[in-house]
């Protein structure tokens, strides 16, 4: 049975992963090596599909291959969508989940809630997620990951 302390860490690691690839904007190399192994580490490409749904997508919402997660994380001259920025090289200096509930099963877990990330100035951007998880290999890995902004009515005229 995955435990919800399994969860919370396999957040904790990705919340520190997204940090230490913003500290690495400005060596590229390392940036792109620490993004792929972030990738490999957290999510479970290798294992079969992932449902990829990135908060900051217009054209291209759905990323269902590392290479265009790793495009959206980092961006760059190889990435595979133009509209890709590098969410993950903004940089934020911490990640903090808010967990609106979890559930539990032997093999999957799914949690729910809001992250937070927090800028070089203290600001902080709440955003909502969904991320299913699943065993592979032994370990926690991320197959399902829904992140988007939360509904700001527009204004009536």
């Amino acid at each position: 049975m995955i435990s919800q302390e399994q969860v919370v860490n396999a957040q904790k690691k990705w919340g520190a992963g997204v940090v230490k690839i913003g500290s690495l904007k400005e060596n590229r190399p390392e940036c792109e090596a620490f993004a792929n192994n972030f990738l490999d580490n957290l999510y479970s490409f290798q294992a079969g599909p992932v449902l990829f749904k990135p908060t900051k997508c217009a054209k291209e919402q759905f990323r269902p291959t590392k290479i265009e997660a790793l495009s959206y994380f980092i961006a760059g001259q190889n990435r595979a969508s133009l509209e890709d920025k590098g969410f993950a090289i903004n940089p934020w200096t911490n990640v903090r989940f808010e967990n609106s509930d979890i559930i539990l099963e032997e093999n999957r877990a799914i949690a729910m809630g809001n992250y937070f990330f927090t800028d070089l100035n203290g600001n902080e951007a709440k955003v909502e997620y969904t991320f299913g998880y699943k065993i592979v290999d032994g370990e926690l890995k991320i197959d399902l990951h829904h992140s988007s902004f939360p509904y700001d009515p527009a204004p009536t005229a």
